[in-house]
């Protein structure tokens, strides 16, 4: 039998403290392809997508993909963005509403549009209303994901990625496939638990490079050996003051096996609860900006020593302006270093009214929230490069797919090479710096605004990793950033109290 699905990618991780919002154009700058093209685009490289063809190709399914939509994590989403985005995957829906078998959505799971404080639960709701309760839903979720009661009851099949750095998109996008194609056979009545932990996000945030954290995912592994279909740790997102916060546990198990459901609801709890009871031991030690700066002025290793900006990541929703601790490596002096990326497109428009090799004053960054991370820094400087941002992943995270900055510029400050940039984006690949004329590995101290997802490609050219908390959005003080819809008690805004044991369906 040939099966009809519906198949999309709608992802967004939304920072409600910003002050900006998230707009078209900047899902027009990450990933904006309708149809046919995201197949072609992105059905090789390391996206659920892909993950999703892989199974459908040799199933024999009939896929109708209505969108690609990827912005980098910001601001709440516009409606405007939010209707147009979800406007193609409802449209595909009632133009072939009777031939759909099934619907495969990739989703983040913490996407919070202007009008309402979950998305996914949201777009779900949309799809539900449209087909009714009988078609299986299969959603793939980041790790970071705050995943809602109202999602779990829409969809049946809910599988996130079980690595941070997130290396198993494509790996996680076949997961889900695999379940809802057992589904449409009729092999399987797949069903989901849902145990939430009222945290704002488990204690390392999902790191699975340390053993503390990985044994989570080790122990959802063994579940689904055991016979569950999936299990998902989501360690949940600080940077959104929603109802929903907090990390959750999912288990994906057959409604028509016996005991299954005691078997989903008993994993759920007990990782749930190992999350709670590790709630004090975080790994990540947070330096100070001397201590940064110290440290780097000191360097003398074979390999590059790596300073994340953790604070300043905009893969949290951070502005990527912070120049608190750029201003502290040049106080101190530091040599040979770059510090990558400065997000301002004012300072990158300057720049490019100049030539390569100028020496050139420019003042940049601390336009986001000088009260997080500094206010404006004037400096002067080398201008080495100019380029329109343009570069194609080559590491584990972004190998294959093709990103830009925008109108970028590389200035030398005193022996700090600065990536001034148009358009936010982490620090996840190498290309990000040799794309622009810098080697990474030649250089002694390399300044990543990353939390995470630098280790997978930068890690193994480092000689050492340290992690700072410049003060800037994103930084691991919650306390600094004003909770107001989150459901009280929070860990750890609040200390004085137990977790209640509940498993939801």
């Amino acid at each position: 039998m040939t099966f009809t699905v519906l198949t999309c990618e709608f992802m967004h991780e939304s920072n409600t403290f910003s002050r900006f919002r998230t707009d078209l154009p900047q899902f027009q700058v990450g990933t904006l392809l309708y149809g046919d093209d995201a197949i072609r685009v992105r059905r090789n490289a390391n996206t659920e997508l892909a993950g999703f063809m892989d199974v459908a190709e040799p199933a024999g399914w009939n896929v109708v993909h209505a969108i690609s939509a990827h912005a980098v994590p910001g601001g709440r989403v516009t409606k405007a963005a939010y209707d147009h985005i979800a406007g193609i995957i409802l449209e595909a829906v009632r133009s072939n509403r009777s031939r759909f078998d099934g619907l495969l959505l990739g989703l983040h799971g913490s996407m919070v549009p202007e009008f309402c404080p979950d998305g996914e639960g949201y777009l779900l709701s949309l799809l539900r209303a449209e087909l009714g309760r009988d078609i299986p839903i299969a959603v793939t979720l980041d790790l970071h994901a705050m995943v809602s009661e109202d999602m779990v009851r829409d969809a049946q099949i809910l599988v996130s990625y079980k690595t941070y750095p997130h290396v198993d998109m494509r790996e996680t996008g076949a997961h889900a496939a695999r379940i809802l194609d057992r589904a449409m056979r009729g092999e399987i009545a797949p069903r989901t638990v849902r145990a939430h932990v009222p945290m704002l996000d488990e204690a390392n945030s999902g790191r699975t490079d340390i053993p503390e954290t990985l044994a989570l995912y080790d122990r959802a592994r063994e579940a689904e050996a055991e016979g569950l279909l999936a299990v998902s740790v989501n360690a949940g997102f600080t940077g959104a003051d929603v109802s929903c916060v907090g990390p959750t546990v999912l288990a994906a198990y057959d409604s028509r096996e016996p005991d299954a459901e005691i078997a989903a609801r008993r994993v759920t709890e007990e990782l749930a609860d190992k999350i709670w009871m590790a709630r004090t031991k975080k790994r990540n030690v947070f330096i100070e900006i001397d201590e940064a700066a110290a440290e780097a002025l000191a360097w003398n290793g074979d390999e590059p020593l790596v300073i994340a900006d953790y604070a300043d990541n905009p893969g949290a929703g951070s502005y990527g302006d912070s120049t608190a601790l750029l201003k502290g490596l040049l106080d101190a002096g530091v040599r040979g270093a770059v510090f990558a990326p400065m997000v301002d497109p004012q300072a990158a428009k300057e720049l490019h009214g100049h030539k390569e090799g100028e020496t050139v004053t420019v003042t940049m960054g601390g336009k986001g929230d000088a009260s997080f991370g500094g206010g404006p820094l004037t400096v002067t400087g080398v201008l080495r490069k100019l380029s329109d941002g343009a570069y194609v992943g080559d590491g584990p995270i972004q190998g294959g797919l093709a990103h830009s900055f925008g109108p970028t510029a590389v200035i030398d400050v005193d022996g700090i090479e600065v990536l001034v940039v148009s358009e936010a984006q982490q620090m996840v690949d190498l290309q990000q710096l040799r794309a622009f004329g810098i080697e990474p590995t030649a250089r002694r101290v390399l300044v990543l605004k990353s939390m995470q997802h630098f280790r997978a490609a930068f890690e193994p050219i480092a000689g050492k990793v340290i992690v700072c908390d410049a003060g800037a959005l994103a930084t691991p003080r919650a306390e600094r950033r004003s909770y107001i819809r989150a459901p009280r008690p929070l860990w750890p805004l609040d200390k004085n109290f137990e977790r209640q044991t509940r498993s939801a369906a």
